[in-house]
């Protein structure tokens, strides 16, 4: 039986919903600096992760992104409580999400093709 409201659980799928946690955060932080809690938030909404995302996995990403040049964080010590890392894009995270966004384009583009053959043969 095809689990039709998730069909994530069969065997075969689209793969691991880590593989867009990258552009999610870039768009996120480009959207807003943020602190690492609230971009646990913000990712969610995109749709790519069920539920909340681990936030290990969140700031794993955002240490390798900041290793690769493609945000960089200061720490806010400002706010009242503990001091929060405040992380923001470079320009290369800018190009590193452009170049993202013309992927999911063609991936996009891809499914709506694969999804209007499928229907072809029902009509």
């Amino acid at each position: 039986m095809v689990d039709k409201e998730n069909p994530k659980n069969r065997r075969s799928g689209p793969g691991k919903p880590e593989r867009y946690i990258q552009p999610s955060i870039l768009l996120a932080l480009s959207e807003r600096h943020s602190h690492g809690y609230e971009l646990i938030k913000t990712i969610q909404e995109f749709g790519f992760i069920q539920g909340q995302a681990p936030p290990g996995m969140v700031y794993r990403h955002l240490r390798q992104l900041e290793e690769e040049g493609l945000v960089s964080s200061t720490w806010n010590t400002q706010e009242g409580g503990p001091a929060k890392r405040i992380y923001r894009t470079t320009l290369e995270g800018e190009e590193v999400l452009r170049a993202w966004v013309e992927y999911m384009k063609g991936q996009a583009e891809a499914l709506q093709n694969f999804v209007r053959r499928f229907q072809q043969l029902r009509d």
